[in-house]
């Protein structure tokens, strides 16, 4: 796919909160980040209660799309009525992030396995966090210790990895995503 990879507010979150940051940066230089408004706003939003996601918010490298066309709204509504409970405000950064990979085609990446379904379940092909940190393994712009590393930071930060501190080169190596 062509464009920029469009982010959900997870790990954008997670790896500021955890100081890898600039890491998710160098691997999406050449295609960027992008991010829909309701991305931005969630971290906007979180930003009050924790600081440090003012980089993200403030990030110059960080585009923020604002559509409003008809195309996108509707999507937009789709994802709100099958992913956003009933009064609340949860999902809505990832309606967007679905949205523009559903009218735009850009690529998605998407760590919540709920999202992830649903962009399966309607023909796109969802990126999680890992296996796009696995890619720059393989292109060799990051070392597997350098991953096992924010791997074990961002667990210790609460982030769900399918697999436990210490387990990120194994988990790899049996998913297929790195031979090394």
């Amino acid at each position: 796919m062509t464009g920029p990879l469009v982010f959900d507010t997870g790990p954008l979150r997670h790896f500021a909160l955890q100081g890898w940051l600039g890491a998710l940066k160098f691997v999406t230089r050449e295609s960027g980040i992008l991010v829909p408004e309701s991305v931005l706003a969630e971290l906007e939003r979180q930003a009050s209660v924790e600081p440090i996601l003012r980089q993200v918010v403030d990030a110059d490298w960080l585009q923020v799309d604002r559509s409003d066309d008809l195309d996108f709204l509707t999507a937009f509504a789709g994802y709100e009525e099958r992913l956003v409970p009933r009064g609340s405000d949860e999902n809505r950064g990832e309606c967007g992030v679905l949205a523009l990979g559903k009218v735009r085609g850009y690529e998605v990446v998407i760590d919540d396995g709920t999202a992830r379904a649903v962009a399966e379940a309607d023909g796109m092909e969802p990126l999680a966090t890992l296996p796009l940190l696995c890619r720059a393994i393989r292109a060799e712009e990051l070392t597997v210790v350098m991953v096992e590393h924010l791997a074990d930071e961002l667990i210790a930060g609460d982030y769900f990895l399918p697999f436990g501190a210490g387990q990120f080169r194994r988990w790899a190596l049996e998913s297929g995503l790195i031979d090394y």
